[in-house]
């Protein structure tokens, strides 16, 4: 099932994407909230009507960084020999058609495109065996940076954790093997990430062990799972495409920051 978050009359709900064509795509609204048992309420809204929303408000983003060899590879870095985890605080988070600010402290911003999985209940010490059970699904996620601030500053506070710096959607995807999935970055239709899940160095289940041994993890809350290598620049006016195979594409625009 795919799950989008979105507005529509000033109101604010979760609905069931419905259809295979772009044009005919609609939602029929949940009664509830995706993080528990719902039921469909038949009522059917085009999507095409709607403003799409982050699919989720995460109480914390855990990004993992460095977890594709060739990306560490093409900054200069070593592949950590165990999971490397930082935070995008919640202030960061935007969604699908949302601009990307362009921070006025940097004259380097990337894009990272990713794999990002959104967790569905409350856990803590998860074993490796359950991991599965505590994720809800799966959306696109562009893990923006400044990478000149990166370098310059060591800690990644202000170079990943800037606002609009957390793009997410198009909606959550609750049915979807992530092993082997292709991941994709355009920049003005221009490819420039081409990678797939397969190539993580610690894959999903290790993440989710990792970070949970530490703290709990909300509904909500949500894993990023590293970028592929291809990352580069990006400018004011520029589009990036961020497209997982079996999800979607989300796309946002860049603007100068008022």
């Amino acid at each position: 099932m795919r799950i989008a978050r979105f507005s529509i009359d000033g109101n604010v709900a979760f609905g069931a994407v419905e259809g295979s064509s772009p044009d005919e795509l609609v939602l029929d609204i949940i009664k509830g909230i995706p993080f528990a048992d719902f039921e469909l309420s038949g009522t059917k809204v085009p999507l095409s009507k709607v403003r799409l929303l982050p699919p989720v408000l995460p109480n914390k983003v855990v990004a993992f960084g460095r977890n594709y060899a060739e990306h560490a590879k093409e900054l200069g870095n070593e592949v950590p020999e165990a999971p490397f985890a930082f935070f995008k605080p919640s202030t960061s988070v935007i969604g699908p058609g949302d601009e990307i600010a362009y921070p006025s402290f940097s004259q380097d911003l990337h894009h990272e495109a990713e794999l990002a999985v959104v967790i569905g209940r409350m856990c803590r010490e998860v074993p490796r065996e359950r991991v599965k059970d505590v994720i809800l699904g799966y959306t696109c996620a562009n893990d923006v940076t400044a990478r000149d601030v990166q370098k310059r500053e060591k800690q990644w506070a202000r170079a990943k954790g800037f606002d609009t710096s957390c793009p997410l959607g198009p909606w959550v995807e609750t049915d979807l093997d992530p092993s082997d999935l292709t991941i994709q970055c355009t920049v003005n239709g221009q490819q420039r990430q081409l990678g797939r899940t397969s190539e993580m160095i610690h894959p999903i289940e290790d993440l989710i062990v990792n970070i949970s041994e530490a703290m709990t993890l909300l509904p909500g809350d949500v894993i990023l799972t590293g970028t592929p290598a291809g990352v580069g620049p990006l400018g004011v006016g520029d589009e990036v495409a961020v497209t997982i195979e079996g999800i979607g594409t989300l796309t946002n625009k860049v603007i100068k920051r008022g």
